[in-house]
């Protein structure tokens, strides 16, 4: 079996799957008598993105396994071909998401206390919709309050492997778009989620359902470019 065959197979599957692959699924695609071992999977997805490379697509290794996308740099214009999906995360969403991300697990309380105003329902339930976010516990405290963390999926999303590869706190301070005292009890926060974007819509105070969900979005729009830690491995 030809190096080019294994690379062709392993691209043609990345292109179909529409999800990231791990290597073991790789494997799989070659009759038993014949397939390949790790090391020359690994050869062949390295060929990959050596031939990506300056290219409009890029091999991605992320929490579940590896996948083809288009460069993060290029996705402005080719979001024109969906425009009804656009979609904005409001200065809300985007900062609890940043605290669970920072300091899973975390109650809802805790968050709270940090941001200075009431979580709406519905930007927890817009995470744990999307299986950025789950339960991973309660707190041994009264009343016994749910932890929240993150999960496989947010990382997979993100283009994360592990919380490793997330910007250091600095940086999402020097960005401005996001003004949190992070960590609590006096704890530095070992990584950061990064925004990018103009300024969100959500004030101090109480927050609307409407801020606080998913919606289509404008030129104010946010991307959120880094994830949290994976929780499930």
């Amino acid at each position: 079996m030809s190096d080019t065959y294994i690379r062709n197979v392993i691209e043609a599957a990345l292109l179909a799957a529409g999800q990231p692959l791990p290597l073991a699924e790789l494997a799989r695609l070659f009759e038993e008598n014949v397939r390949p071992g790790t090391h020359e999977l690994q050869a062949a997805l390295a060929s990959l993105e050596a031939q990506y490379a300056g290219r409009g697509i890029e091999l991605k290794h992320t929490a579940s396994g590896y996948r083809i996308q288009v460069r993060r740099e290029l996705a402005a214009e080719i979001s024109r071909l969906w425009p009804e999906r656009t979609v904005r995360y409001s200065r809300a969403l985007l900062e609890t998401l940043a605290l669970i991300a920072y300091r899973q697990p975390i109650t809802r309380a805790e968050i709270e206390a940090v941001r200075g105003v009431a979580v709406n329902p519905n930007i927890i339930r817009t995470m744990l919709e999307r299986n950025w976010v789950r339960v991973v516990g309660h707190r041994d405290v009264p009343g016994h309050p749910e932890l929240l963390g993150t999960t496989r999926e947010f990382l997979d999303y993100f283009g994360l492997r592990s919380l490793d590869e997330l910007p250091p706190l600095a940086e999402l301070k020097a960005m401005g778009d996001i003004n949190l005292q992070l960590a609590l009890a006096g704890e530095e926060a070992p990584a950061a989620v990064a925004v990018a974007g103009g300024a969100g819509d959500a004030a101090d105070g109480d927050e609307s359902a409407e801020d606080d969900e998913l919606s289509a979005g404008g030129e104010s729009s946010h991307e959120l470019v880094a994830g949290p830690r994976d929780l499930d491995g």
